[in-house]
């Protein structure tokens, strides 16, 4: 496993990644514990700018690193997982979702560590993958933006992502399996 240096530790990239774990915490307490929805959602924006501008500061100024390739995607999961579990408090479906998430990134993440071991990676992630995760970001944030949708429509963006998300697993399964193979 290479080990960082400390530029690689203090890119103005990976600093980037690292203010958007530390927000997590933040938006969480003023969602649940204070109910100030719409203080929450303006902290998950900032955390969405700082996502949108990383990668591209990362591009542009040549400060790409191996940290910043493993920290950015983490930092999205993280983001991600906490966004659903802040939405389980209004909406019992999101329960269902955040289930379905833990599979499919649990399933993901093994075999992403088994391959690793093996010297294999993915080329880059899929285009269900990516289809099925700015369909997850999207939902989450009209969620957290709108806090006062009716529950059938919140329902129904919910089943929809779910529906998305395991047509994603299945899809990943055998891209898996021939790895495997070869």
């Amino acid at each position: 496993m290479k080990r960082f240096n400390k530029k690689d530790l203090f890119t103005i990239p990976n600093l980037m990644g690292y203010f958007r774990i530390l927000l997590i915490p933040v938006f969480c307490y003023f969602y649940i514990k204070k109910q100030a929805y719409l203080l929450a959602a303006g902290i998950v924006l900032i955390s969405s700018l700082t996502d949108l501008f990383d990668g591209y500061i990362a591009r542009r100024f040549n400060m790409v690193t191996e940290l910043g390739k493993a920290l950015d995607p983490v930092a999205d999961k993280l983001t991600h997982a906490a966004l659903a579990l802040c939405l389980t408090f209004r909406y019992p479906l999101m329960w269902a979702l955040l289930a379905l998430m833990a599979v499919k990134e649990g399933y993901m993440g093994i075999m992403g560590l088994y391959f690793l071991k093996r010297g294999k990676m993915l080329d880059g992630a899929m285009w269900f993958g990516k289809v099925c995760t700015a369909l997850l970001f999207v939902v989450l944030l009209v969620l957290f933006f709108f806090p006062h949708l009716p529950l059938a429509a919140v329902n129904a963006l919910i089943l929809i992502t779910m529906a998305d998300m395991l047509f994603t697993l299945c899809m990943y399964i055998p891209v898996f399996h021939r790895m495997r193979k070869s």
